[in-house]
């Protein structure tokens, strides 16, 4: 079978990611893991299974906020939180090899522009730093660091590790309220929620504060 040209294997990553997210139209990730996912996979296979439904559905575009709340409702804080984890970080490896393999050679002539360059530069120079800022900060987009990390240069350890560390405070808040949405007088109920508006409140002003700086006309000299 020859090899497909780099143009051919980036049309092959946008097909599959398209059908990916399509697949949500005959089947829910959220519903699967909640709605009796341990009778399914009973005992020790439960948690590895959850972990691999989990990372599909962030794979297939789901809001990962809400398998991060399944995770607490299903399997509780502790192992809630580290399977929600690994899933999270096993999604964003798939996603990094395909964008690696299939698409990073026919998007590097554009990575030749000024701001694109310097941003394939920073990500790859400092790749696990980047990263790990980038999971840490509240409203960037999961898939679309996987992608920008996937057509740079960045190793995938490096990939890896800061995903994994990056994205557990986010996700601690949302394992959290799910394991405790029934004592919604809890302290801890109550303070996962508060972190989750903190977060949201956060996302919103660095967006606004983004499109500000975007707008913002130059100050004119006075004559």
């Amino acid at each position: 079978m020859p090899t497909l040209r780099p143009k051919a294997r980036l049309a092959l990553l946008i097909g599959l990611l398209a059908a990916a997210a399509c697949s949500l139209l005959a089947w829910n990730p959220e519903r699967l893991l909640t709605q009796g996912f341990t009778s399914m996979a009973p005992g020790t296979w439960a948690g590895p299974a959850f972990a691999v439904v989990f990372a599909l559905g962030t794979l297939a575009f789901f809001p990962k906020p809400v398998l991060n709340v399944a995770a607490g409702a299903v399997f509780g804080i502790p192992e809630g939180l580290a399977l929600a984890v690994i899933g999270t970080t096993l999604g964003a490896l798939l996603a990094f090899g395909l964008g690696r393999s299939l698409g990073r050679e026919a998007l590097q002539p554009l990575l030749r522009g000024k701001i694109l360059a310097a941003i394939d530069r920073r990500l790859t120079d400092q790749g696990f730093v980047s990263v790990l800022l980038l999971r840490a900060v509240p409203g960037v987009p999961f898939q679309g660091v996987n992608f920008a990390a996937a057509f740079s240069g960045v190793r995938p350890w490096s990939f890896t590790a800061a995903t994994a560390l990056g994205v557990v405070p986010g996700t601690a808040a949302y394992v959290i309220a799910g394991a405790t949405a029934s004592s919604p007088a809890s302290p801890a109920f109550l303070l996962s929620i508060a972190a989750i508006v903190a977060m949201m409140v956060l996302s919103l002003a660095i967006v606004r504060r983004s499109r500000r700086k975007g707008i913002t006309p130059k100050a004119v000299k006075p004559v």
